[in-house]
């Protein structure tokens, strides 16, 4: 199939389609109704008035036509037919729209019936002047998602002059279609734009018509074949063999004062097999806040050095690096291993030092945040990449440092999320990765109890955190998300550390935020983790990284104001001894009713995948997924909650196509991709 052409449509209305995404004649084809109006049938005025409250379409002569400033300025048109009268009333009108409605005129008016202060009326109608006896449609109207500047008329306009245009070939095989009893593409395109007054209104706006399921699995499908191919492509690039798991490995197990879990160790197995062959891995490790993914990393470095290769770890805070840089270290350095460190807030001395260890080889292991990207940092021989927290990293930054290795081969890649992604999530955006979950804790860990508490008992809060702390206990106090103002955020964080200073004057009380110096910051962490600072405030950046066993009491404050992955986040800064924990849900009322549901939630489980279930239920998975998607188009037209059994079908079918690669299966891959995608299947491949 040809790439669909350009819109022909005048270069004003041309920009504002384009600000839709609509430059293609597919594109405008492939824009869907999201509702629909029927002007199939007229009623009379006396009909519409004696059933009332509902959308009616009337027909009348303009009998009378007046501008009344009382209250306001208006317009009040009154149209007639043979069985009464009807006010259509305009609070926002124009000089021609009053022209337009002149005496005598006949009208077509459209809206909700309503009894006024004067009888039945329509306030703001949609309306056409119309010739007596004019046809009514045979179809519903569509009603497009729009934008500034373009009417319903010039979309309907554009998008019926693209259907003229396109070439309708179907893009899923005959056979496939019969099996999987879908409709023809053109038959399902056409029935959504202009579907017959007798179609199922209700199945039509709910989007389960077998019209909808057809878009819905072309849209899935296209989806699926752009990541196999992207898997294939990283398949046939070479890597590293990183083949020897040797004495630093051996020794790092033997060093750590713990025993690996059961999972961890079966993931660990999955991570040494894909990194002894010769293309490169592209793994997502997943597990729940605590479930150790640090030491599984550090395991893989371990087998890079090993086989002569370098690794770098790359964390999108400074606060995050530097816990990672410490743990590993503790354990690496003792074994001989250099571990190099590179933020971007190092003085530019430190940072010639640690480019040149990195340059020289002499540094096996390197931690550091986005700086590890820069073009100033080469690396010697770059083995293995690995990136946590990836979803809050760009596709272009991820692409950067994957590219930063030697004699034309890719590292390997492992990516670690501490939000498990769902099943069908992971199916459905990371269906070009393998995917390893640690799903159990290392024993010990002392459950969390989590309380939402009305802001009016904060009194009551204070008293509970001078209590833990009496008991030898130390206490996280976070501060609200403010995502307006960064500068906003900190003055409350400051008025809260001052506030809890006051009101505890023989506890030490200590301050983290994202606007300190990275020295203070660590200063004050570390007293925190010695346990000289018995209140830590803080903003979000101790979401993730932060291990102080002895922390067994959090308190987040307008815990409303934050999604669930991240509340979930936060909690798991507690409950890292052995110790009873406990998490206050501090929220201020009234509560909206996704609030309501998301402390709801956090009330009844600790589950990291029963969290993340219903965080994408909340939220869709474009908040969920955070920057993997930046660049690309998110499903328009499937659901992840309802349509699970396609996203399975797609699947299916994409293997299937792929595997065959008759030139004829590929001609169809090749035309489903650029109806579907366009120009957009590069940002899936990272």
């Amino acid at each position: 199939m040809p790439a669909s052409k350009t819109t022909s449509a005048p270069k004003t209305i041309e920009s504002k389609l384009a600000r839709l995404g609509l430059r293609t004649d597919m594109d405008l084809v492939l824009h869907l109704p999201m509702r629909y109006e029927d002007e199939t049938k007229i009623v009379t005025i006396r009909e519409a008035c004696m059933r009332g409250l509902q959308t009616w379409q009337v027909e009348g002569l303009v009998v009378k036509n007046e501008i009344s400033y009382k209250p306001r300025r208006q317009l009040l048109v009154t149209i007639q037919d043979d069985s009464g009268d009807l006010l259509l009333r305009f609070m926002n009108f124009y000089g021609s729209q009053v022209k337009q409605l002149s005496e005598g005129v006949r009208v077509r008016a459209r809206g909700e019936l309503k009894h006024g202060f004067f009888g039945a009326e329509m306030v703001h109608p949609t309306y056409k002047v119309v010739n007596e006896g004019a046809p009514l449609p045979t179809s519903l109207t569509p009603v497009y998602p729009s934008g500034e500047g373009l009417s319903q008329t010039i979309l309907r306009r554009a998008i019926a002059d693209a259907m003229r245009r396109i070439d309708w070939l179907d893009t899923v095989p005959e056979a496939i279609r019969a099996r999987l009893r879908l409709m023809d593409f053109a038959p399902a395109v056409k029935l959504l734009h202009y579907p017959p007054k007798d179609a199922d209104e209700h199945a039509l706006i709910e989007r389960s018509h077998p019209a909808w399921e057809r878009m819905k699995f072309d849209e899935l499908l296209a989806q699926q074949l752009s990541l196999k191919r992207a898997q294939q492509a990283r398949r046939e690039k070479g890597a590293p063999h990183l083949r020897a798991v040797g004495a630093l490995s051996e020794a790092f197990l033997q060093a750590l004062p713990f025993k690996l879990t059961n999972a961890q160790q079966r993931v660990v197995q999955e991570i040494r097999a894909d990194l002894r062959e010769g293309y490169p891995m592209q793994r997502l490790l997943q597990g729940d806040v605590g479930s150790g993914k640090t030491v599984v990393s550090a395991l893989a470095a371990a087998q890079a050095i090993d086989s002569g290769y370098q690794a770098a770890l790359m964390a999108p805070t400074e606060i995050l690096a530097e816990q990672h840089f410490r743990k590993i270290a503790s354990w690496m350095e003792p074994l001989g291993v250099k571990v190099a460190w590179l933020t971007g807030s190092l003085k530019k001395k430190e940072k010639t030092a640690a480019n040149e260890l990195i340059e020289s080889g002499e540094a096996h292991l390197v931690i550091g945040t986005h700086a590890l990207i820069q073009d100033t940092v080469q690396f010697a021989k770059l083995g293995l990449v690995i990136v946590d927290e990836q979803h809050r990293f760009g596709v272009g930054q991820r692409l950067t440092l994957r590219n930063k290795g030697s004699d034309g081969l890719v590292p390997h890649q492992l990516m670690m999320s501490a939000t498990p992604i769902p099943r069908t999530l992971a199916m459905t955006y990371y269906a070009d990765l393998e995917v390893s979950v640690i799903d159990e804790l290392p024993p010990g860990r002392s459950p969390i109890v989590t309380r939402a508490i009305d802001q009016n008992r904060r009194d009551e809060v204070i008293e509970r955190v001078h209590a833990a702390a009496l008991e030898g206990r130390q206490v996280y106090w976070v501060c609200p998300l403010i995502e307006e103002s960064e500068a906003l955020q900190l003055q409350t964080a400051t008025e809260t550390y001052e506030t809890l200073a006051e009101a505890l004057p023989d506890l030490q009380v200590g301050l983290v935020h994202g606007r300190m110096k990275p020295l203070e910051k660590q200063t004050v962490m570390d007293a925190f983790s010695a346990g000289e600072v018995h209140v830590l405030v803080a903003t979000t950046v101790i979401e993730v990284g932060v291990d102080v066993p002895n922390a067994s009491l959090m308190v987040i404050e307008h815990a409303e104001r934050f999604g669930l992955s991240q509340l979930h986040q936060l909690r798991g800064r507690v409950g890292r001894g052995s110790a009873a924990s406990v998490c206050l849900l501090l929220y201020q009322s009234p509560l909206g009713q996704v609030a309501k549901q998301r402390l709801m939630t956090m009330r009844e489980t600790t589950d990291g995948f029963e969290i993340a279930r219903r965080d994408l239920e909340i939220r869709g998975p474009g908040e969920f997924l955070g920057a993997r998607q930046s660049g690309q188009a998110m499903l328009r037209f499937a659901d992840l909650e309802t349509d699970q059994w396609l996203v399975e079908r797609a699947r299916d079918v994409a293997q299937h196509l792929l595997q065959h690669e008759t030139p004829e299966h590929m001609a169809i891959v090749d035309a489903h991709l650029t109806r579907w995608l366009g120009g957009r299947e590069e940002f899936l491949k990272a």
